[in-house]
């Protein structure tokens, strides 16, 4: 039972188990005394009896306990198992339905921790061999140990082998990394003899004393001869292996299958039948009242403990960093001058775009280069403040928003900014093939991939528009899975699986060498078109004029009207005419040699355009006037058509435009810090598709990579000055090292080559941006924040019974003792000194950094934020904008020791912020304040201003209550 608690492993000290080990001697005590002073009572000292219990007590937890995790799979009898179903006359199901995928918030792929001498150590795991991770044997395990030498043979981008030392360590510089595999074994095998196995062989190694700082001792009371190496490398170990799901109702779960579990096994009804012995009946109803008595309130801590685990899952997370990249020519003179002071941005932008500023001023560098893009984050807080405080429309101008953070908690964050306003949703997901498998528990590959898509599908469909579509790249490893899911969560939606012939060299196999891969599009079933007409490679050359059934001029008199011909070239089109004019032929001479041609076909009938009079002058450009047999005829060119489903242009080779073009961009050697991006024209065209214009319309990507959908989104903004708006969100290490510099750099040029950008007659090409750049809490950092504090009298000298005391443990103690820890409203009063430790390594490494509350609460409440007035160093900022109500909305934060009673009351004044008189809907406001909210005319009419608060808005926001 210890092990299902989580408390038997003291020496970890991170998330969840730091939190219950602080309270080990209440779990202790409900476990080794309550609870067997409960089974000892009820049988009066029975053992037989008493054993049964234990043994019913482990037998059922023990079905769904695996190593951190219930797995909730429902028990028929024995090891036959019952899946729900209600009918359906297809039904997917899979073993984490009920369950959040948690791991996707730290890659410990790399995980990395500092000595104190400053050099850096980091265990890397080593891509796993596909035959060993694919197997399906019941007696296997997978454990991480210490990878021993050997030769890795690989395939290139042009199909030929190459061949890898792998050694257990390499150091290069400051950092020593040792290598380790995620490897099948017998089941019988411990993770901790591996452990200790690669702990001694480390210590057997050739490693420079400089490194020697991970053999430092860390003892603890369990184990006394524990080195730092041990310490991280358990702690890395537990992280892979354990906390993977967290149940959406385990409470729920657990009693039905509680029930069930009682009825075929313990109460076994043909004994009942046959037995004349009623006091063995009698027995088997005491063995069932106190199993369930005690499993229930079993069932209670576990419920509140994953319950409480949901909670910090779902809880919307803070903000922890904001800040701008945004071109020059959106700074004024003044602005510029800073960005030329500041040593930081001038490196960078030599070290980005190959610019040299020493000796330029403001206005050469305007001229020269206006779309060089200033990064904020490397200024003092108050530039930033004063660039934003001379945007207006912010929100509107704003062009791309890149999360760094969980896919699931930034989708969390932006449900009420979005809801229903995204019109294209691409996502280019792990395939969970050997190169880019998930984390995941043994023997639960798939079904862990399942939870970890429908969580974040779920959330991200929220955020879809009534008139939109979603594509989803995906390889033949979960190609058929994902169909079904997309099936079950897009129920009224058309799904097209496409393929893309996107390695043409194909990939090294024994059967099948494969040469594409897949998306999936989805959208409305209605009659509504949603994909829209795709280029072709190929001319359709055909006669504007109708022909056929419903062709003539009184199926569609908006389609009959002249074009205007001069020269053989097309000059204009004229007005739809009366009802009663009848051209006397199909080109009727004007004036100074202009014809004018109608839709008449060689017997004189009066026909119609395929194209009606509004809308015929988007396609002009392919239009044109020949000379045919007595007639001139408008010939459409048409170079656009439906799309089709098999996409095989040499164009979406991913190696040749997409590893090539991030290598342009970014240099070989920095582009080596990510694999396999698409190509830019497979993303280009499948966005361009979905949106079918250019008009102001966003599209989201959530598993953004190297942020190839961003380069695509600008390319078309380029292309055809559009005004389409992206959102990225990564959670991954290189969100600084690629997807960040890469939007950077095709900002501001449109060609690069070995990482420098390339002029055409001295000018880039590039674009005018504004992009907001956010860096969200984790979950791990929620919980790392976590504090349990006890109340200030002990519950027994309260005078409180037993039982109240153990309800107060089974039920309550988490929710109650971590409250303030999780939201502290009373540190809102200096709002802009909210602080909380957020995590800087792999390893768990953490300083305190100041939360953007500000930033936090417009995401909050869907503010559109349209102007931001920021002088929180004078104690005030304010955010005006319309919330998702189309309210018109203020948010007045203050340092209430700066701003008390009457100063933020003269500051109201000020604005005209009263009853009477405010041009704004609502105001919310930090701290106390005695802002009036109602006010009566002489004539009795009354005028109220809604004034909320602050406090109130962000705790019920912040955990959806």
């Amino acid at each position: 039972m210890q092990e299902i608690f989580q408390i038997n492993q003291p020496d970890l000290d991170f998330g969840i188990y730091r939190i219950l080990n602080s309270r080990q001697a209440q779990i202790n005590e409900f476990l080794q005394k309550t609870l067997p002073n409960k089974i000892k009572t009820a049988f009066h000292g029975n053992f037989e009896q008493e054993t049964s219990v234990y043994n019913h007590l482990y037998t059922f937890f023990s079905r769904y306990y695996d190593q951190g995790d219930f797995i909730s799979q429902r028990r028929y009898k024995g090891d036959t198992y019952a899946i729900p179903y209600a009918g359906e006359e297809v039904i997917l199901h899979w073993a984490n339905k009920d369950q959040y995928y948690t791991k996707s918030g730290e890659n410990f792929s790399n995980y990395a921790f500092t000595l104190e001498n400053g050099k850096k150590v980091q265990f890397r795991l080593v891509e796993a061999d596909t035959a060993k991770d694919n197997r399906k044997d019941n007696d296997q395990t997978r454990v991480f140990a210490l990878i021993e030498p050997k030769i890795k043979t690989e395939t290139d981008e042009n199909g030929d082998e190459i061949q890898t030392d792998i050694l257990p360590f390499d150091i290069q510089g400051d950092l020593l990394t040792l290598r380790f595999e995620y490897k099948a074994v017998n089941k019988k095998e411990k993770q901790t003899d591996y452990i200790t196995q690669a702990v001694e062989t480390i210590q057997n190694l050739a490693i420079p004393s400089e490194f020697h700082g991970i053999f430092a001792p860390m003892p603890t009371d369990k184990n006394k001869n524990r080195t730092l190496l041990e310490k991280y490398l358990t702690d890395y170990t537990a992280k892979n292996t354990a906390d993977y799901f967290i149940h959406k109702n385990l409470g729920k779960f657990l009693s039905q299958e509680l029930d069930f579990y009682i009825k075929n096994e313990v109460m076994n009804l043909d004994n009942i039948q046959d037995s004349t012995d009623f006091s063995h009946i009698e027995q088997n109803l005491q063995t069932i009242k106190t199993l369930k008595t005690v499993a229930k309130e079993i069932i209670a801590f576990l419920a509140q403990l994953e319950d409480f685990q949901k909670k910090l899952w779902l809880k919307k997370k803070f903000v922890a960093g904001c800040h701008y990249l945004i071109t020059l020519d959106h700074l004024n003179e003044e602005q510029v001058q800073t960005a030329l002071n500041n040593p930081k941005q001038t490196a960078q932008w030599n070290a980005l775009f190959n610019v040299e500023t020493s000796g330029l001023n403001v206005a050469e560098i305007c001229k020269n280069y206006p779309h060089l893009v200033v990064d904020t984050s490397l200024f003092e807080p108050t530039f930033q403040a004063e660039v934003l405080g001379n945007l207006h429309d912010l929100d509107q101008q704003t062009n791309g928003l890149l999360i760094h953070a969980d896919n699931f908690q930034a989708l969390n964050l932006l449900q009420e900014r979005y809801k229903e306003q995204v019109k294209c949703i691409y996502i280019d997901p792990p395939y969970n093939a050997s190169s880019s498998e998930i984390l995941y528990k043994n023997t639960f590959k798939h079904s862990a991939w399942l939870s970890l898509m429908s969580n974040r599908m779920e959330l991200g469909k929220n955020l879809l528009a009534k008139e939109s579509s979603q594509a989803v790249a995906i390889d033949e490893v979960e190609q058929e899975l994902l169909g079904q899911l997309l099936s079950l969560t897009f129920t009224d939606w058309t799904k097209a699986v496409l393929p893309i012939v996107h390695n043409p060299r194909g990939q090294q196999g024994k059967n099948i060498s494969y040469v594409h891969e897949y998306f999936y599009l989805i959208y409305p079933t209605d009659s509504e078109k949603y994909i829209a007409d795709v280029k072709r490679s190929e001319i359709d050359s055909r006669n504007l004029r109708d022909s056929g059934t419903e062709s003539d001029r009184t199926d569609a008199k908006n389609c009959f009207y002249p074009f205007y011909v001069k020269n053989g070239k097309i000059i204009g089109t004229g007005d739809i005419p009366d009802d009663d004019f009848h051209p006397r032929t199909a080109n009727v001479q004007l004036d100074d040699g202009v014809i004018a041609i109608y839709p008449l076909n060689e017997d004189g009938d009066e026909k119609k355009w395929r194209y009606a009079r509004q809308s015929v002058e988007k396609i002009l450009d392919k239009l044109e006037a020949k000379s045919g047999r007595s007639s001139v005829q408008i010939i459409f060119n048409k170079d656009t058509g439906v799309m089709r489903s098999l996409w095989i242009d040499p164009k979406y080779d991913a190696s040749e435009y997409g590893t090539k073009v991030l290598q342009a961009v970014l240099g070989i050697e920095n582009a080596k810090n990510f694999s396999y991006p698409k190509s830019i024209h497979t993303v280009k065209e499948i966005i361009s598709a979905q949106l079918g214009s250019n008009e102001y319309n966003f599209v989201l990507d959530y598993f953004a990579g190297s942020g190839t959908t961003a380069h695509a989104v600008i390319n078309l903004n380029r292309e055809d000055k559009g005004n389409r708006k992206y959102i990225l969100v990564e959670q991954g290490e290189y969100f600084d090292t690629v997807l960040k510099p890469r939007v950077q750099k095709v900002i501001f040029a449109k060609e690069w080559k070995d990482g420098k950008p390339q002029s055409d007659n001295g000018t880039f090409d590039g674009v005018s941006q504004i992009v907001k750049v956010l860096k969200l809490e984790s979950y791990e950092d929620t919980l790392n924040n976590l504090e349990l504090r006890k109340p200030a009298q002990d519950l027994a000298d309260m005078g409180l019974s037993e039982a109240v005391q153990n309800d107060y443990l089974l039920n309550y103690m988490l929710d109650v003792e971590s409250r303030d820890s999780l939201l502290n409203t009373q540190h809102f009063t200096k709002p802009f000194d909210y602080q909380l430790n957020i995590t800087t390594t792999s390893a768990g490494a953490y300083e305190a950094k100041n939360i953007d509350l500000v930033e936090t609460f417009n995401y909050l409440i869907g503010l559109r934020v349209s102007e931001i007035n920021d002088k929180r160093e004078n104690g005030l900022v304010t955010v005006q904008g319309t919330n998702a109500s189309s309210e018109k909305t203020l948010v007045i934060w203050r340092d209430c020791e700066k701003y008390d009673y009457d100063k933020l009351n003269h500051y109201l004044d000020s604005r005209d912020i009263n009853p009477q008189d405010s041009e704004f809907d609502v105001v919310y406001i930090n701290g106390d304040h005695n802002v009036p909210t109602v006010f009566a005319d002489s004539d009795d009419s009354i005028k109220t201003l809604k004034v909320r608060s602050i406090e109130a808005a962000f705790l019920s926001r912040m955990f959806g209550e």
